[in-house]
């Protein structure tokens, strides 16, 4: 009996426990004597991330210190449902196209913490920013690679509801990782009823912002909306200042079709990332392994 079959119905396994027990049994870090940081390289709205040398491990790391107020209010969300924490749901996670985390814990300043595999490579959103050379003719590869994280995560049943440029890394031999876990929530019903906002405005499908209840296509429509990023290197709607205009057009205008964002595209490239952020879930791709086969059966690989 493994550990999703303790967390989704299963018999209790021995060496798992819930949420609120483990973190109980948790010995507190003093992070500043185990690790030697050597410089921040990240920062989201409830952590630090850090470059730093594990003296415990012996190696390069990097470590992610949570914010333990805004992790509790977040984590309050959804209280009575014990939810795991990201700690051990990304320690729960092994996948060649996901970032690998060591272990977990809590500081003795009472921060959680995770400890995971330092990536030497660049964000994927600086690759599409700075329209780097890197992206010429891989574009459909890392899209691939991506729709296998994420076909990953569904098979596993969870949902990552921040899956966007951001939080995509891209190492030196080209391997993609998909990173940040704190959003992510079992794909199960008590935890995708309506109502939960939370995440990237520019990503967010049109169901959440409708406080809906949601599935995985939610993340299939974070994935089209980066394919857009991709290929495009613009949103299927128009950005917006404010989080709540771009929530508006987002419920009241269709998508921008590709066409008219970039008139001499391919047209089953075109057809292919309009399928990907069609406004209502039951238009798009039923699965991350549909999207990549739609990719694949481009006549064009060479993006």
């Amino acid at each position: 009996m493994g550990w999703l079959d303790f967390l989704f119905g299963g018999k209790k396994n021995p060496g798992a426990a819930s949420s609120s027990t483990a973190k109980k049994k948790l010995k507190p870090v003093h992070l500043e004597k185990r690790f030697d940081l050597s410089g921040r390289t990240g920062q989201g709205s409830m952590s630090k991330v850090y470059r730093a040398y594990d003296r415990e491990l012996g190696r390069i790391v990097c470590l992610k210190v949570l914010d333990k107020v805004k992790t509790a209010n977040f984590e309050a969300r959804f209280k009575g449902l014990n939810k795991p924490s990201e700690g051990e749901i990304c320690l729960s996670l092994r996948h060649d196209n996901i970032v690998r985390t060591y272990e977990y814990g809590i500081s003795t300043q009472g921060d959680p913490f995770l400890v995971m595999e330092w990536i030497e490579g660049l964000g994927l959103n600086y690759l599409i920013e700075t329209r780097s050379k890197q992206l010429t003719g891989n574009r459909i590869n890392y899209l691939c690679q991506l729709c296998d994280a994420v076909q990953y995560l569904h098979d596993n049943r969870w949902l990552h509801r921040d899956l966007c440029p951001r939080n995509v890394m891209i190492d030196n031999e080209g391997v993609l990782k998909l990173i940040d876990f704190g959003l992510t929530i079992p794909w199960r019903p008590e935890f995708c009823s309506g109502g939960n906002r939370t995440g990237t405005p520019d990503i967010l499908a049109p169901e959440i912002i409708r406080r809906r209840p949601i599935d995985n296509r939610v993340d299939l429509f974070a994935l089209g909306v980066t394919a857009y990023e991709i290929f495009l290197n613009q949103l299927p709607w128009e950005r917006s200042l404010s989080s709540e205009e771009t929530f508006r057009r987002r419920m009241n205008l269709p998508p921008r079709h590709p066409k008219d964002l970039k008139p001499d595209i391919e047209d089953d490239l075109a057809a292919v990332l309009f399928k990907a952020v069609a406004k209502e879930p039951q238009d798009r791709f039923s699965s991350a392994k549909a999207f990549k086969e739609a990719l694949l059966s481009l006549e064009r690989q060479d993006y």
